[in-house]
C-alpha cells in the first residue's frame, strides 16, 4: 500500500516560536515524534511518505498517490486536521485519524473514514489486519495501557531533521498526580510507564546516527514519575553515553516542582545534560491550588524551588493560569508579582480551558457552565466555559498580566535576576555554528537597533558580557524569545 501520513499545521501560538525559529532558519520547534514511531509501525513493504506541514506544503499529488492518509495531532491543530480530512475526503482518499486530538474529540470530524484512538501500539495492529482483509471498522479503541518496550524507534528517515529545532525522545508515559484541569491521565494513565535505560541509550544512538548534534526534547509530561529509576538506571546510562559520544545533545523536559526536592536527582540531570525543564506553577494563590487538586504545589514555597532548579543549571520555564473559581480580584497583579519575582522568563501565562474529558470538564458539564469547544490554544483570550469572575474582568485582567510580563521593561529585568543566580553547566564541548552568528546579527538588527526594547536589549549585552560571560548565548536566546512572545500577545484581539 502507498501511505501518506500528515501531521497538520500549528497556528501562531506562545509555543510555535514560529518568530524566534526564523533566528537560527529552522521551520519548526520539534517533528512529529507520535507518526514517525507510528510510522515505525506499519508493514515494511509498504511505501510510506510524510508531510509534516509546518515545515513543507501538502500537495495534491501525494493525496492522490495514497491509498490511505494517516492525520494525527494535538487539539491545537484541530482546524489545520479538519481541513487535510476534508480535502483528502474531496479528492476520494480515505482517511485514518488518531492522537491526542482524536481521542478525545474523535466525534467533531464526521468526515474522517476511521478512527484509530488511544496507544496505537494496542489499537493499530487490529485496524493493519483489518485494512488488509477489507473488513475494517471505523473506530479502534482500548481501555489497556500500553507496554513501551512494544513501541518502536522512530523512522527518523521519513524527515529532514535540519528543518526542525529541537528532535524528541519519549521515555515515559503518564503522571502520578491527578490536576482536575489535566488531561495526560486520561490519555495515558497515572502509573508511569517507563523505557528502560537501554532502550533510551538505543534512542540516543538513532538520533545521533542522523549528524544531530543539537537539542533533544524528552517530550513526557512528567519526566521524574519514577524518580527510583531515573536515578538508579536512566540518568546514570545517559551520563556514560554522553560522555562516550563527547557531550553532542542538550536536554529539555516536563516535569512537575517536586524534582526540587530532590538533590540528586538534581544533579544528576545537570550531569546529563538537561538544562530547562517546564514546570505547572499555576498560580500564586493557594486556594485555587487546592481547586484544581495541585496537591504538589500546595504548601511549599515555590520561589524557593524553582531558585533551587536555577542553582542547578536547569532554567525553569513555568506554566500559568488564571480563571480558577477561588481567584481572588487581586489574583492578575498576585501573579505579575509572583512572575517577577519568580524570575521564571519563559512565563506561559493561559486561560483556565474544560479540555474535554477531564475531570474540570466533567464538573463544569454537570454544573451546566460549559458554553463551546476548546480551541487547544489557551492564551487567544477564548474561554469556553462561564468563569466565576466576570468575563470582561478575566479577560482584561488576563491582558494585563502578559502585556506586563512580556514589556521590554520587565521583561528584560526577569532576564537579568535569573542570570544573577542561575549556574550555568560547564560543558567540556561547545560546538559553534555559523547559525549562531546570524542569529545574534539578526538580534542585533531587529532587537538593539529596530526594535523599541533597544535600550534593554544592550543593557542586558553589555551586563552579561561584564558580568556573566558564560550567559551570554542563553541571554541572547532569551532576548529572541522574548521579542517572539511580544508579538504574540501583541495581536490579541480588543476586549
Amino acid at each position: 500500500m502507498n501511505l501518506l501520513l500528515v501531521y497538520p499545521e500549528f497556528p501562531e501560538t506562545f509555543w510555535s516560536y514560529k518568530r524566534a525559529l526564523k533566528f537560527v532558519l529552522k521551520k519548526s520547534g520539534s517533528p512529529p515524534l507520535g507518526l514517525l514511531t507510528v510510522a515505525a509501525m506499519l508493514p515494511a513493504d509498504w511505501n510510506i511518505e510524510l508531510v509534516d506541514m509546518n515545515v513543507s506544503s501538502l500537495r495534491t499529488t501525494s493525496i492522490r498517490r495514497a491509498d490511505l492518509v494517516f492525520v494525527g495531532g494535538m487539539s491545537i491543530q484541530k482546524d489545520s486536521a479538519r481541513r487535510v480530512i476534508e480535502r483528502c475526503a474531496g479528492i476520494g482518499v480515505k482517511t485514518v485519524a488518531g492522537g491526542p486530538l482524536f481521542t478525545t474529540g474523535w466525534e467533531s470530524f464526521p468526515e474522517a473514514d476511521y478512527f484509530v484512538l488511544n496507544e496505537a501500539e494496542l489499537t493499530l495492529p487490529e485496524f493493519l489486519q483489518d485494512i488488509q482483509r477489507g473488513s475494517a471498522k471505523r473506530i479502534y479503541s482500548t481501555e489497556r495501557w500500553a507496554d513501551l518496550a512494544d513501541t518502536p524507534l522512530p523512522r527518523w528517515d521519513l524527515i529532514k531533521t535540519k528543518k526542525y529545532a529541537s528532535l524528541s525522545i519519549q521515555h515515559s508515559r503518564g503522571c502520578p498526580f491527578n490536576c482536575e484541569f489535566c488531561d495526560i491521565t486520561l490519555l495515558y494513565g497515572r502509573q508511569t510507564r517507563i523505557k528502560t535505560s537501554s532502550r533510551i541509550t538505543a534512542e540516543l544512538d538513532n538520533i545521533y546516527s542522523t549528524g544531530w548534534r543539537d537539542n533533544v526534547f524528552f517530550v513526557d509530561d512528567n519526566f521524574i514519575g519514577n524518580k527510583s529509576v531515573l536515578k538508579k538506571e536512566t540518568l546514570p546510562a545517559i551520563i556514560l553515553w554522553m560522555e562516550k559520544h563527547r557531550y553532542p545533545f542538550t536536554f529539555n523536559t516536563q516535569a512537575s516542582i517536586n524534582i526540587a526536592d530532590d538533590e540528586e536527582l538534581l544533579h544528576l540531570m545537570g550531569k546529563a545534560g538537561f538544562n530547562r525543564v517546564f514546570v505547572g506553577i499555576e498560580t500564586p494563590n493557594e486556594a485555587s491550588l487546592k481547586e484544581c487538586s495541585k496537591v504538589q504545589n500546595i504548601n511549599r514555597d515555590m520561589l524557593a524551588s524553582i531558585r533551587k532548579i536555577n542553582k542547578h543549571g536547569i532554567e525553569v520555564q513555568g506554566g500559568f493560569i488564571v480563571g480558577f473559581d477561588s481567584d481572588p480580584a487581586s489574583i492578575f497583579e498576585d501573579q505579575i508579582r509572583f512572575i517577577q519575582e519568580s524570575t521564571v522568563v519563559t512565563a506561559m501565562v493561559g486561560l483556565l480551558t474544560a479540555l474535554k474529558g477531564t475531570q474540570l470538564y466533567q464538573r463544569l458539564k454537570r454544573e451546566n457552565r460549559l458554553t463551546a469547544e476548546e480551541t487547544g490554544n489557551n492564551t487567544d483570550l477564548s474561554i469556553n466555559f462561564r468563569p466565576a469572575m466576570k468575563l470582561d474582568t478575566l479577560l482584561k485582567g488576563y491582558k494585563r498580566i502578559v502585556s506586563t510580563i512580556y514589556s521590554p521593561k520587565y521583561y528584560y529585568k526577569r532576564i537579568k535576576e535569573f542570570l544573577k543566580i542561575y549556574s550555568p553547566p560547564i560543558r567540556k564541548f561547545f560546538r559553534f555554528r555559523p547559525v549562531h552568528i546570524f542569529a545574534l546579527i539578526r538580534s542585533v538588527i531587529l532587537l538593539g537597533i529596530i526594535g523599541k526594547e533597544r535600550l534593554q536589549y544592550w543593557k542586558l549585552m553589555l551586563w552579561t558580557i561584564l558580568r556573566r560571560p558564560r550567559c551570554f548565548p542563553l541571554a541572547t536566546t532569551l532576548a529572541i524569545y522574548g521579542f517572539h512572545y511580544r508579538k504574540v500577545f501583541e495581536k490579541l484581539p480588543r476586549v
